[in-house]
């Protein structure tokens, strides 16, 4: 017996432009990735995307996938302020004409985690124009996106405003927080930004817009409720209402954890935790998505990320196997998901860290031959079907 998914839904996989491109000079990641040597790993080449995109394109079109979800560098765009690359410009709009050509969806994404070395040296986004700034570069990305169909405007800016928030607490001379949470100043000034950059994005294409939250699926213990709302407000909630009006939301979902009276119960020390430390939870993406969907109504969902950090591929297909099997009992409980793009293609830079594998491809990082997995091509196989065995 076999469940299908709905007719038209999107099936592919995720990378982000600092994590596989290599070289990305004048953003902020390489900017510490420089100064935190022997603390952080370096991204360096990377996998040398920037120059292989054609064959990770291919890769992902000869499994049976259809969707190809990766972001564009704001740093490569706008090196200097107000100074826009056309040959920049240029470089990633032939990637969405290779996905075109290949039969791919390609699903846009205008900030993925790196800014400019110069918007963080002005204020960052706690700046008082940096709504503008950001629409400004926002309107010359759009330049390129026609035919596009799906935009993502910020990724996990809850996530931005934790990374951020850090950064702020160690600027002011006190040590890297052991519990880093999302600032809420920062969040506020992400959510005005997108919410100033998307009616822009509607206006100048036919795209589709929303951005994608780190929906952490938080559970609350017996009497912890008040602590539980209060927590899940600040980590997804104040992010997943700006997305109230928009034309999708992104749900990014990888563990979950409970919620007592003192906050996060923390990711128990235990063998099966993934190469990230995190406890191994394929359900987590089912409570996601019905959490999302209690917050903002009837906006359409697209899981633009879901997987685990595993050496073994056979726990990968076991872990996303879950995963959509939770995202399809809440598609029959009548949940709006349009798609489900896997977190990520390659098994690539992971923010200051190389050996958390996510990946349906390998990739030498000496040759940057890239070797697909066993999990591509599975996952290609449920895609081709539009249903899970």
């Amino acid at each position: 017996m076999t469940r299908a998914f709905p007719d038209g839904f999107l099936w592919g996989a995720a990378t982000a432009a600092h994590q596989v491109e290599g070289n990305n000079l004048n953003n902020d990641w390489w900017q510490l990735e420089q100064v935190a040597v022997g603390y952080i790993d370096a991204s360096g080449d990377a996998l040398d995307s920037y120059h292989r995109y054609r064959e990770d394109m291919q890769l992902l079109a000869a499994s049976g996938l259809s969707t190809y979800r990766f972001s564009i560098e704001w740093a490569r765009i706008e090196p200097l302020p107000g100074q826009f690359s056309r040959a920049e410009l240029g470089h990633y709009r032939r990637m969405i004409e290779t996905a075109f050509e290949l039969g791919l969806t390609p699903v846009v994404t205008l900030h993925h985690f790196t800014h400019p070395i110069w918007f963080g040296e002005r204020g960052g986004w706690l700046a008082e124009d940096a709504a503008e700034i950001f629409v400004r570069y926002v309107e010359q990305a759009c330049t390129i996106l026609d035919g596009v169909e799906w935009v993502c405007t910020i990724n996990e800016p809850n996530v931005v405003a934790m990374n951020h928030g850090a950064a702020r607490i160690m600027a002011a001379g006190n040590p890297y927080p052991t519990k880093p949470w999302p600032d809420p100043e920062i969040g506020r000034a992400l959510i005005a930004a997108h919410l100033a950059s998307a009616p822009v994005v509607r206006s100048l294409t036919k795209a589709k817009v929303g951005w994608t939250i780190a929906n952490q699926a938080f559970t609350p213990t017996d009497g912890a409720e008040e602590k539980y709302a209060e927590v899940v407000h600040e980590w997804e909630d104040m992010y997943l209402e700006a997305a109230r009006g928009d034309d999708f939301v992104g749900v990014q979902s990888y563990t979950s954890q409970p919620i007592d009276e003192n906050g996060v119960v923390p990711h128990p020390e235990d063998p099966g935790n993934t190469l990230m430390g995190w406890a191994y939870r394929p359900d987590a993406l089912g409570i996601a998505i019905r959490h999302t969907k209690d917050v903002v109504g009837d906006v359409p969902i697209v899981v633009t990320e879901n997987g685990i950090a595993t050496g073994d591929d056979e726990r990968r297909i076991e872990y996303t196997t879950g995963a959509l099997t939770g995202m399809l009992d809440a598609i029959d409980d009548g949940i709006d998901v349009r798609g489900y793009l896997h977190w990520s293609l390659l098994d690539n830079f992971e923010w200051g860290r190389w050996h958390p594998t996510f990946g349906l491809i390998a990739v030498d990082r000496e040759t940057f031959v890239r070797q697909p997995k066993a999990s591509l091509g599975w996952l290609g196989g449920i895609a081709r079907a539009n249903a899970l065995p």
